[in-house]
């Protein structure tokens, strides 16, 4: 493991779509990342994750009455079952954050929610969840921060890409059905 003294430094939020693929170059992650039409829904993108290779994901910005703010990056089929995971995550109820919360928390506009987001909240106040089912697959696919692109990485390399900003993902089993 690299001493985290020789690490590049992450750009400062917020970060643009060529500055987190240049972040993730300089920590010699290898990534593909294919351009196409703006998508805003899971279903609006099915045509074109027919064609990249890897799991496909759905990212949602979540806050409890407290304002805790959660964001779950879980596989495109897996049902998250948020009347529970609030109870397992030890918050309060959720509901979907605004656009502007999700501006200003993660520097993103709804439709671009991703787990690359957490580069852009260097004070780490949104709380990080990655779905077990999603871990387990070699490949998977992000929005580079804007949704008109997907970027693949190997799953070994988004932990390593999170862990380089100083953070340990939750990795939990997310479906109805796995839930503990």
């Amino acid at each position: 493991m690299t001493d985290p003294a020789s690490r590049p430094v992450p750009p400062a939020p917020p970060v643009s779509r060529d500055a987190l693929l240049s972040y993730l170059d300089a920590l010699g992650l290898a990534t593909r990342t294919h351009d196409h039409a703006p998508v805003f829904t899971v279903d609006e993108g099915e045509h074109i994750k027919a064609a990249l290779p890897g799991a496909h994901t759905k990212n949602l910005f979540l806050k409890d009455k407290k304002d805790n703010l959660v964001l779950v990056s879980a596989a495109q089929d897996t049902v998250v079952d948020l009347k529970t995971l609030h109870r397992r995550l030890g918050l309060g109820r959720f509901s979907f954050g605004s656009a502007e919360r999700l501006e200003a928390a993660l520097g993103v506009t709804p439709g671009s929610v991703t787990a690359f987001a957490i580069i852009n909240d260097p004070q780490k106040q949104v709380r990080f969840v990655l779905d077990a089912r999603l871990m387990e697959q070699a490949l998977v696919n992000f929005h580079p921060l804007r949704n008109d692109a997907t970027t693949a990485i190997a799953s070994a390399d988004l932990l390593h890409f999170v862990r380089a900003l100083g953070r340990e993902p939750e990795i939990l089993p997310l479906g109805p059905d796995e839930a503990e």
